[in-house]
């Protein structure tokens, strides 16, 4: 079984880390693709290796039906399948990069055979009490895709234990080039940055090149999740780090999920768009209304008060541009009383200096010996989005209005008392689980808003206690919510929410209203299944409207491309929603305008599946033009808008967008804007923009 594999010689080293971020890269017209393109391979190796990766991968689907009745090492497929997607794409999408490549590839199919040999050996799977460097894999709920990640598992950390160990997460820096095969082959023989024998580092692939926002995002607690139900980890104990474009992810790991770290290690990257655009890619920053809003989703100073409740030490080189990152949440920290600690390493440039990361280490080795304090008797919390509806023992569950700060103080003033500040919200929950409640369960608690005295429920005798109130008429209520439809925790948009958990593309069979808009839709959606590989490394699943059943809709969000008449599953659904189109007009609410040439987008609850979405006509909304600068790879359009496509797709935008706007929190309609006047708008249009009084410069976007 092995003969048709060939050992090859010693690892010659990795592939550089890959900075765009120039001059040129603020030409929207001008966009060089990302990924780029490889290098060409020799005839007869590519043969060769892809006839090694064709038998691997038959190899592969065989053993998973020989494996069919033993769920326990099915389970483990990913850790093989890994190699073989990484070989595959690297082949089929041309993403070989450096001769040397071509060796690591073989070496990872070899590896990849090894580990199905034990497979299908029934014994306990050798990698999984492995020490030192590991990859492993994991099959992600969003869509079906095949995610790698590293481990460096120290030398202390006896496999199996009884002891759970500290976990530090590691953000890695910019790679245009950093495929599923370099990414293997760099976890497999660098350590890097942190390591050390009492710890486990999971470094993350991120699902390449993004900063760990959107499916990136969801990669670490994917990734996170894996490695916990394999390895005994300390859940109290758990670092959060990066560096550069990694050190941008720490930091919104860290606002964003506060209560599932003890400590977090941002170390330079960006922290915001804006200002980073303007200082460290020299851009002008002028932006449309929507995305003002849109910003307060990943700028991390709107965040800072979440760092109340978490530890934190911030690095940056003394001559390093990017140290703009830490200095923009020192100073968003200082604003809500926060003072945070910023080791600079002195004449550094955009690296560690070895004495201050010394330091680093020893504090956040300090803090890590306390661990998290999983009930915390104070919480101060920030929330523009019910994205991010919580932490530790409190959660929010309606906001006044999204994109606009929701804000929670709570304080647990005595064994019977909880006072609440709350401001910009209109529903909560106060949770604690089983054993972790502090309020005296003889007592009846007192739940204080804003001042205002309500008795809660009794705390139960195993030491849970959870209590919900929410407002109505301005007047707070104790108990749960009143069923309706609402914006709540994962459905509260906008259109690149949708993308953050398991979805279909739905093509159309139909007839189309207009063969203008057909067109144009049969090459975004191309466009948008292709460029979801590029960017975020997996394989879109398109299915027709005849083809989803009632089990699709319950377990996906439905992306659903044509119109009313083309697509049969959009005609069933859209009069059940507010967005409108028909054969002589389109629009949203009251607004309309007529429906030739014209193509509605947009995000709503699907009203067959209520906990799942309809999206209309769009992949996430970032394009080409955003992929050359991480900072920019953030959310474009809102919950809806109108494209008009005589203005032809650009790197920017879909065609020109004559309006967009927002549901409110009842998922009707509400705030919207014009978009800009007679053509699309790239950053190179600035003449065009200053016309245009929608745009917001830079000088007013903190105002």
């Amino acid at each position: 079984m092995t003969k048709y594999f060939l050992m090859l010689g010693l690892f010659l080293g990795c592939n550089p880390l890959v900075m765009g971020d120039g001059p040129l890269d603020n030409l929207a017209e001008k966009v060089r693709p990302v990924p780029p393109p490889g290098m060409d391979i020799p005839s007869k190796e590519g043969e060769e290796l892809s006839a090694l990766k064709n038998r691997f991968g038959r190899e592969i689907e065989a053993a998973k039906k020989q494996l069919a009745s033993k769920p326990t090492h099915l389970d483990l497929m990913p850790d093989v399948e890994i190699f073989h997607k990484a070989v595959d794409w690297a082949l089929r999408f041309r993403e070989f990069y450096d001769p040397k490549e071509l060796g690591y590839a073989r070496e990872q199919l070899i590896l990849g055979h090894s580990r199905l040999v034990e497979l299908l050996s029934g014994k306990e799977p050798s990698w999984l009490q492995q020490t030192g460097l590991v990859v492993r894999g994991y099959k992600s709920r969003i869509d079906g895709s095949i995610q790698p990640y590293g481990l460096n598992i120290g030398a202390a950390c006896t496999l199996p234990s009884a002891l759970p160990y500290r976990l530090d997460l590691w953000c890695h820096g910019r790679g245009e080039k950093l495929s599923e095969l370099s990414f293997i082959q760099q976890s497999l023989k660098s350590r890097g940055e942190f390591f050390s024998d009492n710890r486990i580092v999971l470094k993350l692939y991120g699902r390449y090149c993004n900063a760990n926002k959107f499916a990136g995002e969801i990669d670490a607690l994917e990734a996170l999740d894996h490695v916990q139900r394999h390895y005994p980890i300390d859940k109290n104990r758990i670092v959060m780090s990066g560096f550069s474009m990694g050190g941008a992810a720490a930091w919104q790991f860290a606002v964003h999920y506060p209560s599932l770290w003890c400590a977090a290690a941002p170390g330079a990257g960006f922290s915001e768009t804006t200002e980073f655009l303007r200082v460290f890619q020299k851009e002008p920053t002028m932006i449309t209304p929507w995305e003002k809003k849109l910003l307060h989703w990943y700028d991390c100073p709107d965040w800072a008060r979440n760092l109340a409740n978490l530890p934190t030490v911030a690095y940056s080189g003394e001559k390093d541009n990017q140290k703009q990152a830490a200095d923009m949440m020192e100073a968003a920290m200082k604003k809500v009383g926060l003072n945070l600690t910023h080791l600079i390493g002195p004449a550094t440039g955009h690296s560690y200096h070895p004495e201050t990361k010394a330091e680093i280490n020893r504090r956040i080795d300090s803090i890590v010996a306390k661990g998290r304090d999983p009930v915390p008797t104070r919480l101060s919390f920030v929330t523009y989005t019910l994205r991010y509806p919580g932490m530790n023992w409190l959660g929010v569950d309606r906001l006044e209005k999204h994109w606009e700060p929701g804000m929670l103080e709570a304080v647990i003033a005595s064994p019977n008392r909880v006072d609440i500040l709350a401001k910009g919200v209109t529903a909560f929950t106060l949770n604690f689980p089983a054993g972790l409640c502090p309020l005296d369960p003889r007592d009846v608690p007192t739940i204080f808003i804003n001042g205002q005295p309500f008795k809660g429920p009794k705390v139960e005798s195993d030491r849970s206690w959870k209590a919900s109130l929410y407002q109505e008429n301005n007047q707070w209520i104790v108990g749960t919510l009143p069923p309706g439809l609402a914006k709540k925790p994962g459905l509260q948009g906008p259109i690149d929410d949708a993308f953050m958990d398991s979805f279909i593309f739905v093509k159309p069979t139909g007839k189309p209203l207009d063969p203008l808009v057909h067109k144009w839709v049969e090459t975004e959606m191309n466009h948008a299944a292709s460029h979801w590989r590029k960017q975020f490394r997996g394989m879109v699943t398109i299915k027709t409207d005849t083809e989803i059943t009632s089990e699709d809709r319950k377990k996906h969000n439905l992306i659903l491309w044509g119109d009313p008449s083309s697509n049969k599953i959009m005609g069933e659904i859209l009069p059940k929603t507010p967005l409108k189109w028909e054969k002589e007009s389109l629009g949203f609410g009251d607004w309309k305008t007529g429906s030739k040439a014209k193509v509605l987008l947009g995000i709503y609850p699907n009203p067959t599946q209520p906990d799942r979405y309809i999206v209309l006509n769009s992949g996430f909304t970032f394009r080409e033009y955003d992929y050359l600068n991480n900072a920019r790879q953030v959310a474009k359009l809102p919950d809806w808008a109108v494209v008009d496509i005589t203005v032809a797709p650009n790197a920017r935008w879909p065609g020109r967008i004559i309006r967009a706007g927002f549901f409110d929190e009842a998922w009707k309609p509400g705030d919207s804007w014009d978009g800009p006047p007679n053509k699309t708008v790239g950053p190179a249009d600035v003449n065009s923009r200053l016309k245009f009084p929608g745009f917001l410069t830079s000088s007013l976007l903190n105002n």
